[in-house]
């Protein structure tokens, strides 16, 4: 059974819609000289965590994705004219914090054995509830029901969850060399924070008064609210955060509940406007502990020397863009989106210069170093491996705006499918990009890293199957 505790239900006063109007005049205007000495602290946010510096690129590396020149591809071994860099190389790198809201872009990135450190660390989850099966004993012939129900992991393409897009995480992770720095604080202590900045939202019933909704818009506009609020959350779960399973897919992993930060008005931006009964919602942190086993298309484990494990990712640890081919796809959808950008995708690599879905075929590549040099220097310096395990099956979340939240009804999912459904294993989806395992377990990857192919081959995706599922051929 799920903790009622975990929810908020929300029931708008029926009785509003009878009161008239000079008779909320009066309230409306005593509720708004209430709120005016409030403003100052509304609109102020709270200082930056003690001790820590933010994670993050101070400077946009894809504010020219909509350059012409992405469209079209050079040679791998050509030098960029412009910087004397590699022509093939990182473009820019994401961490996703939490699982579908909005990532981190990155100068430098470290890779750990789930993926770059602090992706897809925590998700949202439902619980849902299972249909009760009727159990009978033998000393009674009434019949019981034991209602059962499982935490459910929820991103963009889940109905209402397109909001997911509007959350704006930031990672603040200790910093031996600030000048508030203590070991003992509790920041430091948590490994650092994740501050989730969300639309500030006005609560029922005062969300259905009239007029009021659009004074506090007003207000947002004139600076006298922030639009956001925050929280924040420990990046390392205190011991007393219980374990849950949370199914993500086919597998459920357990997970540390953080439900307890999640305050009303989280809930109630992401709650479901077309019922006003909710269910309950919860945030939970990955378990370091509790890893998901990635066997299918990945390589083995002798093959590796060890297992390839992930978070909450969606079946890989890396996920690998190249600019140009979401260049094709934008080119081809222009009529319903002008500017299709490509942190619909939500990538952790993106890579400039080769042509168009150049690495369809890629099985192995090199990043960092050079191919060709036989230097005995470090690992880093020779370049890391990195295994290309098939190509990334799209699903329609890149139909939701990262910058709205809004769901187009269409694209680019139809575009998407109706010419690049080109994997043998899973014909009836699109596809674009690859999923990536590196050949080592911890590494940084850095914008402007060199990209060379060390291996091409073709492709066949395996179906995720759940424990004890059997699919004929696979």
């Amino acid at each position: 059974m799920h903790d009622p505790n975990l929810t908020d239900n929300v029931h708008p006063d029926a009785s509003l819609n009878t009161l008239s109007l000079p008779s909320l005049l009066p309230y409306i205007i005593t509720l708004t000289l209430l709120l005016l000495p409030l403003t100052s602290t509304l609109r102020t946010r709270a200082g930056p965590p003690k001790g820590c510096r933010r994670l993050g690129a101070t400077k946009s590396n894809i504010d020219d994705e909509y350059d012409p020149k992405y469209t079209q591809g050079v040679p791998s071994d050509s030098v960029d004219a412009d910087t004397g860099l590699p022509a093939w190389r990182i473009k820019a790198l994401f961490t996703y914090p939490i699982k579908s809201c909005k990532g981190v872009e990155l100068e430098s990135a470290e890779v750990i054995t789930t993926g770059l450190k602090y992706d897809r660390l925590f998700c949202f989850a439902e619980y849902i509830e299972s249909k009760p099966k009727p159990t009978t004993t033998t000393t009674s012939t009434a019949s019981h029901q034991e209602p059962t129900g499982q935490w459910t992991a929820r991103t963009l393409r889940d109905r209402h969850f397109s909001r997911l897009a509007l959350l704006r995480p930031e990672i603040w992770i200790p910093d031996p060399e600030s000048a508030e720095y203590d070991p003992s604080l509790p920041e430091i202590q948590s490994s650092g924070v994740l501050i989730i900045h969300y639309p500030r939202t006005l609560p029922p019933p005062l969300s259905n008064l009239p007029f009021l909704p659009g004074l506090f818009n007003l207000a947002i506009k004139l600076g006298l609210l922030s639009p956001e609020q925050s929280i924040r959350i420990p990046l390392t779960p205190p011991p007393e955060y219980p374990l849950r399973a949370v199914k993500i897919w086919k597998d459920t992993p357990h997970a540390h509940d953080y439900s307890q930060h999640i305050p009303a008005s989280l809930r109630r931006f992401l709650a479901d406007e077309t019922t006003t009964t909710q269910k309950p919602l919860a945030l939970f942190r990955a378990s370091d502990a509790h890893n998901r086993v990635i066997l299918r298309n990945a390589p083995s484990k002798e093959t590796l020397g060890f297992q390839t494990v992930t978070g909450f990712q969606d079946a890989y640890p890396l996920h690998l863009l190249n600019l140009a081919s979401v260049r094709d796809v934008a080119r081809r959808c222009a009529g319903e989106i002008p500017r299709l950008s490509v942190r619909r995708f939500r990538a952790n690599v993106l890579v400039q210069g080769p042509v168009a879905f150049e690495e369809d075929g890629w099985r192995r590549i090199l990043v960092g170093g050079d191919s060709n040099s036989s230097s005995s220097g470090g690992q880093e310096e020779q370049g890391v491996e990195i295994y290309a395990a098939c190509r990334t099956l799209r699903c329609r979340l890149p139909n939701v705006d990262p910058d709205t939240g809004v769901r187009h009804r269409a694209e680019p999912d139809r575009t998407l499918k109706a010419y690049r459904r080109i994997d043998r294993g899973d014909p009836t989806n699109a596809c674009l990009g690859m999923q990536l395992v590196p050949a080592v377990r911890n590494f940084t990857l850095r914008v402007n890293d060199p990209i060379s192919v060390l291996e091409t081959g073709d492709h066949c995706y395996i179906k995720m199957l759940a424990p004890g599922e059997v699919v004929e051929g696979v």
